[in-house]
């Protein structure tokens, strides 16, 4: 098999999610840095536009969207499992919601003025410039990633006041009994706001929480070795993509080989045109023609993205 390659960089939450799932299950894997703001050549050359990091490569077949890199991951090492069978559903509706609202909380504090302060010191001024237009600008005109204060802090305290709860009572997991992909969504989350160490004193009065984030933080980030991106993309070019399915949902409107594009719905709104392979309520696949990374099939969960007819 080709090389797991995670085109990442070492501050993104998203990322961290992702090293810390490959750490879990005992994984060799290469790291390509990316830029965290556009453009990203390189990156682009493999995904098409797609600008969230971080996005995994297998060969010739890139994986957009952590819920669809942490299944992919699980298949190719079922052990441990992030989807125990007895609270599959439950880990996976918590780990969305995590993602989606609990992120957009801690991201809402950590980047009030005091993390702001450290999150971003190690940039100039026109660097943080750059940056805080690159957000503004992946935003768009949603308030996806935007909260208010208040409302963030009262999220956060009330999910570290029921889970401490919870692991007081014996379950030491966050969707139960077992470890799950729950499990990572909230790592991460937490991850981001300690990085911010001002503001690191919300956990205080959950000493649970942070002995559960100790536990999490010692699966570590498996067997790494960072690679340039022209090698990544050479390792595209070289290989095939793997064998996809076929599915086109009846009903759908679309049939294989259509050209579509798919565009996140929240935001990041950035189409990424291609042939249509697969579409089913899991996954979309298309194919996509580039003349540095060669044929590629482009992977984005079903959830949250729009397929439209391309124009």
């Amino acid at each position: 098999m080709p090389d797991i390659i995670l085109h990442q960089y070492a501050t993104s939450p998203f990322s961290e999610k992702v090293r810390l799932v490959l750490g879990a299950k005992g994984l060799s894997w290469c790291a390509v840095e990316i830029p965290p703001i556009m453009p990203k050549p390189d990156v682009t050359a493999l995904t098409g536009g797609y600008r969230r990091t971080p996005v995994m490569q297998i060969g010739a077949d890139i994986y957009c969207d952590t819920a669809l890199i942490c299944d992919v991951l699980d298949r190719l090492a079922p052990q441990p499992p992030l989807y125990p069978a007895f609270q599959a559903a439950q880990a996976r509706m918590t780990a969305a919601w995590i993602d989606s609202a609990l992120f957009t909380a801690s991201v809402t504090y950590t980047m009030q003025p005091a993390g702001v302060q450290v999150m971003l010191a190690h940039l100039s001024p026109g660097q943080i410039q750059a940056f805080m237009a690159d957000r503004k600008a992946m935003r768009g005109d949603t308030n996806a990633l935007r909260m208010p204060l208040p409302e963030a802090a009262a999220m956060l305290h009330e999910t570290f006041a029921r889970l401490q709860t919870q692991f007081a009572a014996g379950v030491q997991h966050v969707a139960g009994p077992e470890l799950s992909i729950a499990d990572f969504s909230l790592f991460h989350c937490i991850w981001f706001i300690r990085r911010a160490t001002p503001l690191a004193a919300v956990l205080d009065g959950y000493p649970l929480v942070k002995t559960w984030f100790t536990r999490m933080q010692a699966y570590g980030h498996g067997k790494l070795r960072v690679i340039p991106s022209e090698s990544a993309l050479a390792d595209a070019y070289d290989h095939d993509p793997l064998p996809h399915d076929t599915t086109i949902l009846p009903g759908s409107g679309f049939s294989a080989g259509d050209a579509v594009t798919v565009t996140p719905t929240d935001y990041a709104k950035d189409p990424v045109a291609g042939v249509l392979l697969t579409l089913t309520e899991h996954v979309v696949t298309i194919r996509r023609q580039d003349s540095r990374a060669g044929a590629v099939n482009v992977h984005f969960p079903r959830q949250g993205y729009w397929v439209q007819a391309a124009v």
